[in-house]
């Protein structure tokens, strides 16, 4: 597979059948939700299954295999970490509008990188409903300030 999860497969609450035992998508997911802390390109996938724990379909496991053999195909990938000598902060933050069509609710996404390393990832659903995309973007943006300020502080004690 050449990624965790197709952009455009949209995922639903009740599309498909109840899973007999859910508890082995719920220890999947749990898995690959531990898996995130190094595979940062499963990050936004894992949270769209994250969301369909408590009665996960046929559909929902089928993108949880797919999300396995995306891994499958590249088990060395991860997150480098470089040498170089750049010591700035950036950050990069993107939201996906009313990603979620039952709630309406939009997913916001950021990285904070320290020179060229990552140290600060997430994707999560956003609270509250967005009334327009840039809404949703300036939420995405205000979560990456948050994050900025916080880590600026604790790298300079």
């Amino acid at each position: 597979m050449s990624s965790p999860l197709n952009s455009s497969t949209k995922l639903k609450a009740n599309e498909g059948n109840l899973l007999t035992d859910p508890t082995q998508y719920r220890k999947l997911v749990g898995k690959l939700n531990f898996l995130t802390n190094t595979r940062l390109d499963i990050a936004y996938s894992v949270q769209h299954l994250s969301q369909y724990r408590q009665s996960p379909r046929d559909s929902h496991l089928k993108a949880a295999m797919h999300v396995l053999r995306y891994l499958k195909g590249d088990p060395g990938m991860g997150i480098f970490l470089s040498n170089s000598a750049d010591y700035r902060l950036r950050a990069f933050c993107d939201s996906d509008w009313a990603a979620y069509p039952e709630a309406r609710k939009s997913i916001s996404d950021f990285i904070v990188l320290h020179g060229d390393n990552p140290i600060n990832w997430k994707s999560k659903k956003q609270y509250t409903v967005s009334l327009s995309s840039a809404e949703a973007e300036y939420r995405s943006a205000r979560k990456v300030v948050v994050q900025l300020v916080w880590l600026s502080k604790l790298l300079r004690s």
